[in-house]
């Protein structure tokens, strides 16, 4: 067995000449931490340095200043459980590898109740009303979340190695919790799909004339295939229409499309389509479930499109399927005379 002696020599000492929030950071590249996990810690642990008055450093705090932060943002903050578990996280994280202070003995804040609601659900009408009032690239983008059953963020960071033509599916690398899975590609989305990818090479190809043409890859595969950042199957399969600085190796680079621009078009779409529901992108992904079951598609199956770890969170749509209970035969009737 590994002494504590032995891992804390083993573990990564960040500079002690560096501002707090450097360090931070420089512990999280270390350790190989997404950019936005790196952007969601360094706000939670700005925001518990603020809570007490922004002037005592963190080391001088313990769990118990951990645990009023935690419960401040439950009753006072009104955060959802997922939101306080994030903050809990990141301070954890502050502690034991930044401050090499571990939080010791149990944390027991006033937790926030989590209220699980029936997600919102469009029909299969209105999805059509919704996709009719977008074009061009967003529009292509919104049929994946719905055909495939994608979260914003895997359709945004879709790369063109990802679609697969012949076999007509779609691997998601690295989706919510790290894991990869695979779904389908819609049939009557391919030929549009092909055009765009033609139209991405085309623009790479002019990238790599003008001495660019390179795209993130994570670090370890980066190393291991040095000239692979510039590989057309590395390619985003929808890039920005700029170039810009990669915030951590400084190099510009053709980074994929924000987020915000597919949330924009959709919320005006629904307005457009007049469909007064509480949506957006991730409805359209709820509404590819849903309608799956009520094709007759095993919930296991489905299990699997999604990426859910359990199936009782793929349980959730059953509640929100259209039943004809007029097609339900009674038992009496089954009884016969």
């Amino acid at each position: 067995m590994e002494s504590q002696e032995e891992k804390n020599k083993s573990r990564f000492h960040p500079n002690p000449d560096l501002k707090l929030m450097d360090q931070v950071r420089e512990v999280l590249r270390y350790y190989h931490y997404a950019y936005r996990t790196e952007q969601s810690y360094c706000q939670w642990i700005l925001r518990y340095i603020h809570h007490f008055g922004g002037k005592t450093h963190p080391d001088k705090l313990g769990t118990k200043d951990v645990e009023r932060f935690l419960s401040h943002l439950a009753t006072d903050g009104k955060m959802s459980a997922s939101s306080q578990r994030q903050a809990l996280n990141a301070l954890v994280f502050l502690y034991r590898d930044v401050l090499d202070k571990p939080l010791t003995g149990g944390i027991a804040p006033v937790r926030s109740k989590r209220r699980p609601r029936p997600p919102v659900v469009f029909t299969q009408a209105e999805v059509k009303r919704l996709l009719s009032f977008m074009s061009g690239k967003h529009a292509l983008m919104a049929k994946l979340l719905y055909g495939g059953g994608l979260r914003l963020l895997e359709c945004v960071r879709l790369r063109i190695q990802d679609v697969d033509f012949g076999q007509g599916l779609i691997f998601v690398r690295g989706g919510k919790g790290g894991k990869d899975r695979t779904t389908i590609l819609p049939v009557n989305l391919m030929d549009e799909l092909r055009v765009h990818i033609e139209a991405v090479k085309a623009l790479h190809h002019q990238d790599l004339e003008a001495g660019f043409g390179e795209v993130y890859i994570p670090e370890a595969l980066a190393r291991k295939y040095p000239k692979a950042a510039r590989e057309t199957g590395w390619q985003w399969v929808f890039p920005a229409k700029e170039r810009s600085i990669d915030p951590r190796s400084g190099v510009e680079m053709r980074h994929h499309v924000l987020e915000s621009g597919l949330q924009k078009a959709v919320k005006r779409a629904i307005q457009q389509a007049g469909i007064d529901k509480k949506a957006g992108c991730h409805t359209l992904r709820h509404s590819f479930a849903t309608h799956m079951l009520e094709n007759g598609v095993n919930i296991r199956v489905l299990q699997e499109l999604l990426g859910h770890a359990d199936v009782k969170t793929t349980e959730i749509y059953t509640h929100v399927m259209a039943r004809d209970i007029r097609k339900i035969q009674s038992p009496l009737d089954r009884l016969g005379d």
